[in-house]
C-alpha cells in the first residue's frame, strides 16, 4: 500500500472537519448578525418612549374615525362632518371648558380654538378619559339615547362613570372628568400626512 493511498482516510477526516468548523463558523457569524441588523428597526421599548406615528387623513371619509397607537394610548383621528363642525358652538354653553383653558392637560397653543385642532376638520385626541382612564365609546348617531341628553347630537360617551364629550373633546358640564380629552402633539407633514408625537420643527 502506497503512502498516498494509506493516509486518505485521515486526508477525508480532516477535510470534513474543515467543512463543518467552516460552516459552523458560517452560522455563529449569521447568528451575530442578526441581532446587529435587527437593532436598527424601532423596539418595542422605543415606541412606548414615545417615537412620532405617521396617518394618511386621506383614508378617512366625512364621519369617520380611525384609532391610531402613540406611547401606548389610542389617539383617535377623526374627519368630522361640516354638520358636526357647525354643531360645536351651539353645545358651548353646556360644556366645562369650553376653551380649554384647564391645564390639567394643556392643550397645545396650535389646538386652543373652538374644533381643538390645526384643520377645522381633523380631530387628533387622546381617547382616554380624564377621570379614571377608561375609553370612551363612539355616539355619533344624534338624539335620545340610553345614558345620553334628549337633545345630545353627538359625541363620545365614557360608560363607565357618565362623562359625556363632544366632537372636539371638550366634558360637558357636571361630569365626573375634571377635563378635556388630551391633544397630543402633533403637526403635517403634507396636506394629509399627519405625524403624532412631535411638535412641528421652529
Amino acid at each position: 500500500m502506497s503512502e498516498a493511498t494509506a493516509n486518505a482516510p485521515a486526508n477525508n477526516s480532516r477535510r470534513t472537519w474543515l467543512i463543518t468548523s467552516a460552516a459552523m463558523g458560517g452560522a455563529g457569524a449569521a447568528a451575530v448578525a442578526v441581532p446587529f441588523v435587527s437593532s436598527f428597526q424601532p423596539s418595542e421599548r422605543a415606541k412606548a418612549a414615545g417615537a412620532a406615528v405617521e396617518f394618511d387623513v386621506s383614508l378617512l371619509q366625512p364621519g369617520e374615525k380611525a384609532v391610531v397607537e402613540w406611547r401606548g394610548k389610542p389617539v383617535w383621528v377623526m374627519r368630522r362632518t361640516p354638520e358636526q363642525l357647525a354643531a360645536l358652538e351651539k353645545l358651548e354653553p353646556q360644556l366645562a371648558d369650553p376653551t380649554s383653558v384647564r391645564n390639567g392637560y394643556p392643550t397645545p397653543e396650535y389646538a386652543q380654538n373652538r374644533h381643538r385642532s390645526i384643520k377645522p376638520e381633523i380631530l387628533v385626541a387622546v381617547g382616554i378619559c380624564t377621570h379614571l382612564g377608561c375609553s370612551p365609546g363612539d355616539k355619533f348617531t344624534p338624539g335620545p339615547q340610553p345614558s345620553l341628553p334628549d337633545d345630545w347630537v353627538g359625541g363620545f360617551l365614557c360608560a363607565c362613570h357618565g362623562s359625556t364629550f363632544d366632537l372636539a373633546g371638550r366634558v360637558f358640564k357636571n361630569k365626573p372628568a375634571p377635563d378635556n380629552l388630551e391633544v397630543p402633539p402633533h403637526y403635517y407633514l403634507s396636506e394629509t400626512k399627519l405625524l403624532i408625537g412631535e411638535e412641528k420643527p421652529a
